[in-house]
């Protein structure tokens, strides 16, 4: 069964990327391009929407969608706690009163390799108290912090819920940054770059760094190719890529795989 895709936001990089995909795809159709204030009405003909448009209007796009029945994909940054905590609230009252379940997927970042420093980012967050991010984008990106860097402080900030905020001093002065869970987030914009997120830790007599680069924006393909496939089976709202992924099947998968020590031929070593 061929699945009928809308895209707001399809003259944008992204949008033609996203078109891009879906024509190519098997399973799938383009039959609305849209552009970031183009009629909404379109969407009514596809049974799943794509939103890859601007902060200002993605929330008003997504609310159309849902209040008609259209799950949606968001790609769009400027999706802060607050806001996504909202639209919970309408995903679920469009549930129980609508004929077909709604679905909505955020996605801060489509490449894999980023989502996995996000979650390797919060994983380290229980063993430092000093922690920064800093995000790097081209010049002609409008928001700032990124989604990206809001989602990977809101992570930190959750890992480290039991231990308290992170270590911030003089968190009053504008050079340190925004704040996001207690994170220092620092923004550049600037020509020659597309993408670049590093997490530095400090502790006693160490740093760490977590580097992610995006170099093309191929590296986006495999991510909103999996997020497509998995919208249609959605209820409710689903945040972050690594919920597609299902990191902690991996990695419990991971460990499990590794015979113990005194079943390992001698010499043996995992690998």
């Amino acid at each position: 069964m061929t699945i009928r895709v809308a895209v707001v936001g399809a003259t944008g990089r992204m949008g033609r990327l996203v078109c891009r995909l879906i024509e190519e795809s098997a399973d799938l159709e383009l039959v609305a391009r849209i552009g970031s204030t183009g009629d909404l009405a379109e969407l009514l003909t596809a049974d799943i929407a794509v939103d890859v448009t601007l902060p200002a209007v993605s929330e008003g796009i997504v609310a159309f969608a849902v209040a008609n029945g259209v799950s949606i994909l968001v790609g769009t940054s400027g999706w802060s706690s607050q806001r996504i905590a909202a639209l919970e609230t309408r995903v679920a009252e469009q549930n129980r009163t609508g004929i077909d379940p709604v679905g909505v997927i955020i996605v801060p970042n489509f490449s894999i390799g980023s989502v996995l420093a996000t979650s390797f980012a919060a994983m380290a967050a229980r063993f430092y108290d000093s922690i920064e991010i800093i995000e790097t984008h081209h010049a002609t990106k409008v928001d700032s912090p990124s989604g990206t860097a809001v989602r990977t402080a809101e992570l930190i900030g959750a890992a480290r819920s039991a231990l308290g905020p992170v270590i911030a001093p003089h968190a009053d002065q504008r050079a340190r940054g925004q704040q996001v869970a207690s994170v220092p987030i620092h923004s550049l914009r600037m020509q020659g770059v597309v993408a670049r997120q590093d997490v530095v830790f400090g502790g006693r007599g160490e740093t760490l760094t977590l580097s992610h680069e995006t170099l093309d924006p191929s590296s986006y393909e495999a991510g909103i190719l999996l997020a497509l496939s998995a919208l249609p089976g959605t209820e409710g709202v689903v945040v972050g890529l690594d919920r597609l992924i299902d990191l902690a099947r991996v990695e419990a998968e991971a460990v499990t795989s590794v015979p113990p020590e005194d079943q390992r031929p001698e010499g043996a070593q995992p690998e």
